[in-house]
């Protein structure tokens, strides 16, 4: 699944695994999926136990990604935008209701997150192309087809209907978040009480590590991306990060990020980096997203109408912003 205009840099990684001498194995593996890499790491008794579980995440992640996936053409998220404008389309109730979820989140964020961004024009360029900023008309064009306020849901009938033509719906900035905490919670009613489903950084976490510690996760330095600006220990929890420090261009000295309110057609500012804790990782990838593209101030006020969730901002200028519920312990933070 492509990640489209509001993606995402890996920039979390599990930091060390340690072994003892108890019964437990850890197993891990990376594969690509949903158009990214996938980490999957089972903590089980024994090896062949761990490989099966991996194998069982791996076909939960495809099966998911074949119904969601806007880029595979059979998709049912692609046949509802292949109906764009013409009639409703019926879906099975996990794709409704994951739609459902995302114009909840589109609503909330008053549109500056929105599922319907998919349908956006692609007229910014973050490969050094750019010599100068679209013109106000063309960034007003770039949108016209992007409105969540569009989409008609029939909970009776399970159907999406996307009223303009042209509109496309995409869950490039939910889709990984959703695959993980799907795969996390298949692993543990299977009785399988640690591991981490990691999907293009954004990570579902539960259990510990074979020598009883939790995990640690390591947040990249945006400003140094070879060192860390903080390590955190994570047991059951989800973390995700949406930042713009690879990819984005200067004009009179401003700062734009690859990242674009599709409210507005124009590129997120003054944030470079957003990180998401919280219980479930679907809710923290829409979050960091909408963080970034939001800024700090309505940032922070969104964030306090999710309080299992907290954040932890940089700005372009190099300035650590905390969430005033942030609930890690035991947490450095250096440039």
């Amino acid at each position: 699944m492509h990640t489209s205009i509001l993606h995402k840099f890996l920039v979390v990684f599990i930091i060390a695994v340690s072994f003892s001498g108890n019964a437990q194995v850890l197993r891990k593996r990376t594969t690509l999926l949903m158009g990214g890499r996938f980490d999957i790491t089972i903590v089980a008794n024994d090896t062949a136990s761990a490989e099966k579980n991996i194998d069982a995440v791996i076909a939960e992640i495809t099966r998911i990604e074949n119904l969601i996936s806007d880029w595979k053409p059979d998709s049912q998220v692609s046949e509802v935008n292949q109906n764009a404008g013409i009639r409703p389309v019926k879906v099975d109730r996990e794709v409704f209701e994951l739609t459902q979820r995302a114009i909840k989140l589109s609503e909330i964020t008053n549109g500056g997150f929105d599922v319907s961004f998919a349908a956006m024009d692609r007229i910014w360029k973050f490969d050094g192309s750019m010599t100068e900023m679209p013109s106000a008309e063309a960034i007003k064009k770039s949108v016209e087809k992007v409105g969540y306020k569009n989409i008609i849901l029939d909970s009776v009938q399970s159907t999406i209907f996307l009223k303009l033509k042209g509109m496309k719906i995409g869950f490039g900035a939910l889709g990984e978040g959703y695959a993980t905490d799907k795969c996390r919670t298949m692993m543990l009613s299977k009785g399988i009480k640690a591991g981490i489903i990691n999907g293009s950084g954004d990570m579902s976490t539960w259990g510990k590590q074979p020598n009883g510690e939790p995990w640690k996760i390591g947040i990249t330095n945006p400003f140094n991306t070879e060192k860390l600006l903080a390590v955190v220990p994570l047991e059951q929890e989800a973390v995700t990060t949406s930042g713009s420090y690879e990819k984005f261009v200067i004009f009179n000295g401003k700062r734009y990020s690859h990242i674009i309110n599709p409210a507005t057609g124009y590129p997120a500012t003054g944030l470079c980096s957003v990180t998401v804790f919280g219980p479930d990782a679907e809710t923290a990838n829409g979050l960091s997203t909408s963080l970034m593209v939001l800024g700090q101030k309505e940032g922070l006020l969104l964030l306090q109408k999710y309080p299992d969730y907290s954040c932890l901002m940089i700005t372009d200028n190099e300035k650590v912003i905390k969430s005033k519920n942030f609930k890690i312990k035991k947490f450095k933070t250096k440039f």
